[in-house]
């Protein structure tokens, strides 16, 4: 049975409306409560939301049987605090038992001893869908343009961009990668081996030591500084024999589990188990693989054969050009802002880049919000079919062009309306560090699936 909130008030509840907060106080908690309150004072607001929330229910479902599960509110309430305020579960957990204006908000008496359970909290903030949260933020920005009275006929003018969302990952190396397979793969077969009675894998701690053993010894070759050139030469032949003893070792340690495997196989074991360590085992054989080319032979890795994290496979190796940033791991989030400090609509770019995204991101963006008529963008959009398939879709559209200019576009960049679009462009700037202050800055959730939830949240 699950509610989107339960209207029967418990004796000596705090009506969510009347629920009073510190107007003095910076912390963004307040803030965030009152919006939320906002949502729910407003009755037309609080039906469209509360709709769109009941979507979070699987259609089989009867809401009216079964045991009582998280109210819809209260797990948007908690994913909002969660994200907004860059906590992690166990920070919500803390907060939601013992906050009590959150309490309030959440429904509860100020003396009740409800508390949340951390894998409650986990479960029910992931049943948020990137598409059920996109209805809600359509919801609150044309909220919020009544609110700050905007009118009817008022067209919208975008800003657009992108940023980079970072994964929560290590900076990764083709060594440093070997090594995390390498413990995934020992740690699950020795756990399985163990459920079954199997003793090959019961020396699993000393092998995961002798892999990082021959992992730090590769490491402090490298950095190891020497003037004379003889020992250099002595130097560069240790390492390559220190990846050659660690691939070998590594290539021991997968043949022995491909064999244990089969025995596990053969005993009809859960087979999620084996397809997750036939997955690492495919990792390692291919960090061997590179490693090998790499390091041993002198080949050079093609990017796009390059994986920066095995266990968030969505990442990206980005560069954006920043002085003092090497590069930047993660996923390129690209948004758009009106002119009310609103972000309408946002897009994750797997695989992607600014040029290939910007026609269909715009596209949808129209379709969200069709007073949507004008759209400013950085040079790294730029290109002449998108320029002129955007014009299609908006009346105007500033984007800067890369390179040289004719005159004509010379005389088009050098206008006054332009140049006004331009300079009022870099406020997006301001929009990308509010998001990246609260919460955007690095997605601590699992997969593509919970980056994009994560985003959309945001």
């Amino acid at each position: 049975m699950r509610k989107v909130i339960d209207f029967q008030m418990k004796i000596g509840a705090t009506p969510i409306e009347d629920i009073k907060f510190d107007l003095k106080s910076r912390d963004e908690i307040p803030k965030l409560l009152m919006g939320l309150q906002h949502i729910y004072k407003n009755l037309d607001l609080r039906r469209e939301v509360f709709n769109i929330l009941e979507e979070i229910i699987p259609e089989k479902i009867d809401i009216t049987n079964g045991r009582s599960g998280m109210d819809l509110w209260k797990i948007l309430v908690l994913g909002v605090l969660r994200l907004n305020c860059n906590w992690d579960y166990d920070k919500l957990k803390e907060i939601a038992d013992n906050h009590n204006k959150i309490r309030e908000m959440l429904g509860h008496v100020k003396f009740d001893n409800d508390v949340y359970p951390l894998q409650t909290l986990k479960d029910n903030i992931r049943l948020f869908t990137p598409e059920i949260l996109g209805k809600i933020n359509q919801v609150v920005v044309k909220a919020g343009h009544d609110v700050i009275g905007k009118k009817k006929d008022e067209t919208l003018r975008g800003k657009g961009d992108s940023f980079v969302v970072e994964t929560d990952v290590h900076f990764p190396t083709d060594i440093s990668l070997l090594l995390d397979a390498m413990i995934k793969i020992i740690t699950l077969i020795a756990r399985l081996c163990s459920d079954i009675g199997i003793i090959e894998w019961r020396q699993s701690y000393n092998n995961i030591l002798k892999l990082k053993r021959l992992f730090n010894r590769i490491r402090k070759l490298k950095f190891l500084k020497l003037k004379d050139e003889n020992e250099q030469a002595e130097r560069e032949k240790d390492i390559i024999n220190a990846y050659e003893e660690y691939i070998n070792v590594a290539q021991k340690y997968i043949d022995k589990a491909k064999n244990t495997k089969k025995i596990i196989e053969e005993q009809q074991f859960k087979k999620s188990d084996i397809e997750e360590i036939e997955k690492y085992i495919e990792h390692a054989e291919r960090q061997i693989d590179q490693i090998e080319r790499r390091a041993i032979k002198g080949e050079k890795i093609d990017h796009s054969e390059k994986v920066f994290s095995i266990f968030e496979e969505h990442t990206e190796w980005i560069n954006k050009g920043k002085i003092g940033v090497l590069c930047e791991l993660g996923l390129n989030v690209c948004i758009i802002e009106d002119q009310h400090r609103f972000i309408l609509n946002h897009c994750v770019m797997e695989k992607t880049t600014d040029k290939q995204i910007v026609v269909p991101f715009v596209e949808a963006t129209k379709e969200l919000f069709p007073s949507l008529t004008s759209c400013s963008f950085d040079k790294g959009f730029y290109s002449g079919m998108n320029k002129e398939e955007l014009g299609k879709i908006l009346d105007v559209v500033i984007i800067p062009k890369k390179g040289k200019l004719s005159v004509e576009e010379k005389k088009i960049e050098n206008s006054e309306d332009f140049i006004l679009q331009r300079r009022k462009h870099s406020a997006i700037e301001s929009a990308i560090n509010g998001l990246e202050n609260h919460g955007l800055d690095i997605c601590p959730d699992h997969g593509i699936e919970g980056f994009e939830r994560y985003v959309a949240l945001a």
